[in-house]
């Protein structure tokens, strides 16, 4: 691992990006249930990736609300 930058939204950590060996490609590293799905998802955009993120744990976030109704 050469470099990584936190994940998170709203105070909750979901992970981390890692930059891998040719420096340009970001793997995710998920530590929060929520966002378990795109664990190590590569892409070469790491906005993309943090987008991908934050909408996988809102969505997940927003099912568990609506089933807790």
């Amino acid at each position: 691992m050469f470099e990584s930058r936190i994940v998170e939204i709203e105070g909750t950590f979901l992970g981390a990006l890692i930059v891998e060996a040719d420096r340009k490609t970001r793997r995710f590293y998920a530590a929060h249930d929520s966002v378990r799905p795109l664990h190590n998802r590569v892409l070469a955009e790491p906005d993309e990736l943090t987008r991908q993120v934050v909408w996988q744990f809102r969505r997940a976030h927003a099912d568990g609300l609506a089933q807790a109704r």
